[in-house]
């Protein structure tokens, strides 16, 4: 059974709260936060209408099967750049399966889909700015012949009175991130505000900072 919106809001506070890994509400000793970097959106934004858009990808509604691959958490927070919690943002999320596919027409990658992953889903911020979803670790997919994305999951932010983020979230010691063509563009902090920290191995579970500019 799917756990429900309540559980997973409930679950995020916690988490947000707990701040075992990132520092969430901004502890840095300055007053303010650049914003999260922009990031392409990419050929894969979700495109074909579904039913399931809720926090655990890893279920279908209606299925019993669960999506193959490693089943991970990610869970955050959304501020704005002068370290406040953000309440009721809209967060777009999209990425590959475990095998590195995305459930896109127009993605050629060989590797199969998988009929049990949802693919993308929308997920509202909490009162504190929290948010926290189910996922699969996506796989790593050739762009090229010379270039290998590292893992990551792209999310587009939005909120009125805010500026949209479209960016990209990447994994702490994947050895793929220090040769992306993409995130090797940005500077190292920029580099730093993108890679998640894990900070839970059971369940596996990744901490997340979204920064977004008021207009």
């Amino acid at each position: 059974m799917k756990q429900s919106r309540r559980s997973f809001i409930k679950g995020g506070i916690a988490g947000a709260i707990s701040g075992a890994g990132l520092p969430l509400y901004g502890s840095e000793a300055s007053e303010s936060l650049p914003p999260t970097p922009n990031e392409t959106e990419g050929p894969f934004y979700p495109v074909q209408a579904q039913k399931d858009k809720d926090f655990d990808l890893t279920l279908i509604e209606g299925s019993s099967q669960s999506a193959a691959g490693n089943h991970i958490y990610v869970e955050g927070i959304v501020v704005d750049t002068a370290m406040n919690p953000v309440e009721d943002v809209t967060i777009e999320l999209w990425q590959a399966n475990a095998a590195g596919r995305y459930r896109h027409p127009h993605d050629t990658n060989p590797a199969p889909i998988d009929p049990h992953f949802q693919g993308w889903a929308i997920v509202p911020s909490g009162a504190k700015g929290d948010f926290r979803f189910k996922t699969v670790l996506p796989g790593a997919y050739a762009v090229s012949g010379r270039w290998l994305r590292p893992p990551h999951i792209h999310f587009k932010v939005s909120k009125r009175g805010y500026e949209e983020l479209v960016t990209q979230m990447y994994f702490p010691g994947n050895e793929l991130n220090e040769v992306d063509r993409l995130l090797q563009r940005k500077t190292q902090e920029e580099q730093s505000a993108m890679i998640s920290a894990k900070i839970k191995d059971a369940p596996e579970t990744y901490q997340y900072r979204i920064v977004i500019q008021p207009v």
